[in-house]
């Protein structure tokens, strides 16, 4: 069943290896092995829940540096999908943290754009960054 919350749900075995940027066997060996919790849907799929997937990136991240790479052309329109991994809000603003694979992006936005967009931990979303400015969007699942 799915959460009032934009995707703040249980993420099928391909989402998972999607955003993880592994393949679908390596996230079903990391469930049978106990490294990710994988349970079933009403469906009798295999999912991943949101913030456990959030938790896993996190933590997968810190265990494997990102590889450096020179750049070679770079763009307004990057786009880097992720998943929530923590959102700290105050009065005024949020602090969005989004896990990118081995990447974490941080944004900070208003607390009104934040709640609007319903970020929580496990929620997808894209990171947009322009120069110093990251936006984040939530994308159209298929």
């Amino acid at each position: 069943m799915r959460s009032s919350l934009p995707y703040m749900t249980q993420l099928r075995i391909s989402e998972a290896a999607a955003l993880l940027q592994v393949s679908d066997d390596s996230v079903r060996r990391w469930a049978d092995a106990g490294r990710l919790t994988a349970t079933t849907d009403n469906s009798g799929r295999a999912v991943i829940e949101g913030a456990e997937l959030a938790r896993f990136m996190v933590a997968r991240a810190a265990d494997e540096p990102a590889l450096e790479s020179p750049v070679v052309s770079a763009s307004a329109r990057n786009r880097l999908a992720g998943i929530v991994t923590r959102v700290v809000r105050d009065t005024v603003m949020a602090q969005v943290e989004i896990q990118v694979g081995p990447h974490r992006i941080v944004s900070l936005m208003s607390r009104e754009a934040a709640d609007e967009l319903g970020l929580e931990p496990g929620v997808l979303a894209v990171a947009t960054v322009k120069s110093t400015n990251v936006g984040v969007e939530i994308p159209e699942r298929r």
